[in-house]
């Protein structure tokens, strides 16, 4: 199929294009200090919240790679979805709270915070080579790959050259403020763009009978046998919860929205808004590439699903707009890595050198950090090109990067006897064992174990030396750790505070009601 579009389309695109670099920098008015920039002043409401944290996650690689998945093995990929929406419930009840108590800027500083300034560097340090090496550079390759696959005649390096300005500029200029509206702006096209398709699919497929007469019937089970190659059901639990929480509690590219909110209830409420909408990719993404298999038998290649779903189903002038949607997805998850990268190293590292710098500078400097990491994942995006597919590219990377992090988070928060000591073992632990898994995996020494795995057994490997060390050495001072831990008494607190709430309102009920719906589809679809 060939790729074409109308002139009403590319004007639709240029206008989209013009509209969100004018909003973006309608924004750089607008701040008067650190806070302002990098957290939008901590003003952002639940819906903001929830619409940019979906935004920021759903990148074009995820457009392509869903579609594509449902078209090639069903919908077992969703197992990230509905995972994603646990975490954001957990995150919501357990974590969120003493993040905004504790007023950090950064996810780094909270370890700080909880340990000491050893966990906070190594976090930062490993945080910011992650967002322009996998978050920011992997996004751009991902979107540059969709835009050749529509226009050939344009090369790689020009079109993520593009993407990295584009999305640039007005991260530069507008802070967290900008990326938050531009983030839910592009969420509300993404989501209406992907019901269409959906819609028009189906309608041209004619009925489930036709669908069920193509597709194997275990395409439509969501978990997998133990010996699957792509996503064996242990490592839902191994893997998938693991890697989920690094992404959505712990990683500054994602919980920068949360620490923006206006208040707590504004951050919980987000948080589970953003796992509902996780929710709804099932039906609006995942399906029109089982559809695809009734209306295109014979596509070459997986990644070529959505665009032929675009151009083959789309009238122009709607076309352009779910264009506009899918670009928007591309810039929504590069606009957030590269805001959450500045942060880290604005509050982070030049914060703590030049402690006197005032919050303005603290500001202009994060714009320039923006800049040069706008550049450097340029120019390291292309060299993704020599890894054999992006999805191990960043399953990859991350199953040896968040093992480590997640158990200090967790063993932090929910058990007090954790102390700094503990976590530079569980630090140690994780570079020692990422390095054994990375070098003499597959080999005689050790055989070849599916990432899922690895991530697991890297993180009960940290668990248990900062468990041990921490028994070995002194206990943390109940002034450092008594706001930031989690017990029964928090608990009883907060539901007294809960009683002055309508039910509506109630996150815990919020919550309860989005597990029994994401319960409900697993039994549907097991």
């Amino acid at each position: 199929m060939e790729f074409n579009l109308e002139l009403i389309d590319l004007i639709i695109l240029i206008v989209y294009l013009a509209f969100i670099l004018w909003r973006g920098f309608s924004y750089a008015k607008t701040h008067d200090n650190a806070e302002d920039y990098f957290l939008a002043g901590r003003s952002l409401v639940w819906p903001l919240v929830g619409l940019s944290l979906f935004a920021s996650n759903m990148s074009s690689s995820s457009l392509v790679g869903l579609a594509g998945s449902g078209y090639e093995t069903g919908i077992s990929v969703y197992s990230y979805e509905w995972m994603a929406a646990i975490v954001l419930i957990i995150f919501a009840v357990f974590f969120l709270p003493f993040y905004l108590k504790s007023k950090v800027y950064t996810m780094p500083e909270f370890l700080e915070k909880r340990y000491d300034s050893k966990a906070r560097y190594y976090f930062s340090a490993l945080t910011i080579i992650g967002n322009i090496g996998i978050d920011t550079a992997a996004t751009l390759y991902a979107g540059a790959l969709v835009i050749q696959i529509i226009f050939p005649q344009i090369a790689l390096w020009e079109s993520i050259l593009a993407l990295a300005i584009l999305s640039g500029l007005y991260t530069i200029a507008g802070g967290l403020k900008a990326v938050v509206f531009t983030d839910a702006f592009q969420a509300v096209i993404l989501v209406i763009g992907s019901i269409i398709i959906t819609i028009l699919a189906f309608i041209k497929v004619g009925s489930w009978d036709a669908v069920f007469d193509v597709t194997p019937l275990q395409h439509f089970s969501i978990i997998q046998p133990a010996n699957d190659a792509f996503l064996p059901w242990p490592g839902l639990f191994t893997g998938v919860l693991l890697l989920g929480f690094y992404f959505w509690a712990t990683n500054q590219f994602i919980v920068q929205r949360a620490l923006g909110a206006k208040d707590k209830n504004h951050g919980q409420w987000g948080s589970l808004f953003a796992g509902l909408l996780k929710l709804t990719v099932l039906f609006i993404m995942v399906f029109p590439g089982i559809f695809a298999r009734v209306l295109y038998p014979d596509i070459e290649k997986a990644n070529l699903v959505y665009p032929t779903l675009l151009f083959d189903l789309l009238p122009p002038g709607l076309l352009g707009l779910v264009l506009a949607g899918l670009l928007a997805a591309m810039m929504s998850s590069i606009d957030s890595a590269l805001n959450s990268a500045s942060t880290l190293v604005t509050m982070d590292f030049v914060n703590k050198i030049k402690p006197n710098i005032s919050s303005e500078g603290l500001m202009w400097t994060g714009r320039a950090v923006t800049f040069i990491f706008m550049i450097l994942s340029a120019i390291w995006a292309p060299q993704i090109d020599k890894f054999p597919t992006l999805w191990e590219y960043l399953q990859n990377a991350l199953s040896y990067i968040a093992p480590p992090i997640v158990s200090l988070f967790v063993m932090g928060v929910f058990w007090k006897r954790a102390n700094h000591q503990g976590a530079l073992a569980a630090i140690i632990t994780g570079i020692v064992g990422s390095g054994i898994f990375l070098f003499f995996s597959d080999s005689y020494l050790i055989p070849e174990i599916h990432f899922l795995y690895t991530a697991g057994i890297l993180f009960v490997a940290c668990s248990i030396s900062l468990v041990v060390v921490s028994l070995l050495t002194l206990p943390p001072l109940e002034e450092k750790i008594k706001d930031i831990t989690w017990s029964g008494k928090v608990y009883k607190k907060e539901t007294v505070e809960l009683e002055h709430f309508p039910l509506y309102k109630n996150y815990r009920v919020q919550a309860t009601a989005l597990m029994i719906m994401l319960v409900i589809i697993l039994i549907i679809f097991r």
